[in-house]
């Protein structure tokens, strides 16, 4: 998550910086890039907004690529944990990246698009932005093997969150219509829709041009159901939400197992599949894992930040927070970290050092909040 820190001048600046800049806007670096942290309202009621109505985030920091050939479903299922094949449209997958020891590189969904014309596969990766770079370079180092073209797109891309963002979307004229969590259309040239997002909330992340983008946010925001949302706020829900963070909760040291992402492997792929990191991901399931990644929940109203060392009772080191703060719809401080299996049973107590204090820490069930994501 943004540090808070104003953005340097090496920081990228999003296409709609002006808008950000205009509605108020206090700004840090994240990724590389200066990004919108808050607006006038606060963090607080731009999570609760979110919670209870609808709020805009500019997520164009994070980085779409086209994969299309008669190979890109091959390419993918290398270069992924998953059966890209057996994928259709307008189905979308939660994956990964993984290196040859399967920690993980970059978190990653994976789109079937409809295919254009014949032999032509088509899929939309979204990549996070720290990754972006490597993402690239790794699809196309993989794509020399395979008959598949890979396509950085240079869009704007929005993400809607909230109960009302479906009829928010249909209000401005933007069909929905038929969409389910986790699939996602182009519904206009130049256009991509996903019902999906990062917030727990049901919602859609949208991608376009920048002519368009200011257009739509201009009638998104005439409603008085929508509202901007910064980075900091969209960090808050997706920890209450129990959702990760790549470089923070899962890392390139981070397997699937360890992080309670194995689900999103199926079990045909992590037996038989030929991803990279296969063979390294078949012995941790075979081993199990040493450690698992849970939710913390300190006790009082102190956050405890993501780096705090987590120790038992008896002072005997025990894990490690990976992320932290203060969850304005749980009403409580939210983390998450790892500890050893022996410890990761809900109930269990910890403590977290603080600066030089023990501030004890339950292992608690994630997510912190129900997930109301629309599953038709």
């Amino acid at each position: 998550m943004a540090d808070g820190t104003a953005g340097t001048s090496q920081d990228k600046t999003l296409p709609l910086h002006d808008l950000h800049a205009s509605a108020g806007a206090r700004f840090g670096g994240f990724a590389g890039w200066n990004m919108p942290l808050t607006y006038a309202p606060g963090v607080m009621k731009e999570h609760l907004h979110t919670r209870q109505q609808a709020g805009l985030f500019d997520i164009s920091h994070m980085k779409l690529f086209e994969l299309s050939g008669p190979g890109a479903a091959a390419l993918l299922s290398r270069a992924c944990p998953l059966d890209a094949g057996a994928m259709v449209a307008p189905q979308s997958k939660l994956s990964f990246f993984l290196n040859e020891n399967a920690g993980i590189l970059d978190d990653l969904i994976v789109t079937r698009l409809v295919q254009l014309e014949r032999g032509a596969d088509r899929f939309m990766v979204v990549a996070n932005a720290g990754n972006a770079s490597a993402d690239e370079a790794h699809l196309r180092k993989l794509a020399a093997d395979f008959d598949c073209r890979v396509t950085p797109l240079d869009r704007v891309f929005l993400a809607l969150q909230g109960p009302e963002a479906a009829r928010v979307l249909e209000d401005a004229g933007i069909a929905t219509a038929g969409l389910t969590f986790m699939q996602g259309v182009e519904p206009r040239p130049g256009w991509f829709v996903s019902r999906s997002g990062y917030t727990g909330e049901d919602g859609f992340e949208i991608a376009v041009q920048e002519a368009d983008a200011r257009a739509l946010v201009t009638t998104l925001l005439a409603d008085p159901r929508v509202m901007w949302v910064g980075l900091a706020a969209r960090d808050s829900l997706r920890l209450e939400a129990g959702l990760c963070l790549h470089g923070q909760d899962i890392t390139p040291e981070t397997d699937p197992l360890s992080a309670g992402l194995i689900w999103a492997i199926p079990k045909e792929i992590r037996a038989g599949g030929r991803f990279i990191g296969a063979d390294a991901l078949r012995a941790i399931i075979a081993a199990g894992a040493t450690r698992r990644r849970v939710g913390l929940k300190p006790e009082g109203r102190q956050p405890v930040r993501g780096g705090a060392a987590l120790f038992d009772a008896e002072g005997v080191p025990a894990g490690t927070v990976t992320s932290g703060g203060f969850g304005p719809s749980a009403g409580h401080p939210v983390a998450m970290g790892y500890v050893p299996v022996a410890l990761a049973q809900a109930g269990t107590r910890l403590f977290a050092d603080v600066r030089g204090t023990n501030v004890p820490v339950t292992v608690h069930p994630l997510p912190f909040i129900p997930q109301r994501y629309h599953k038709g």
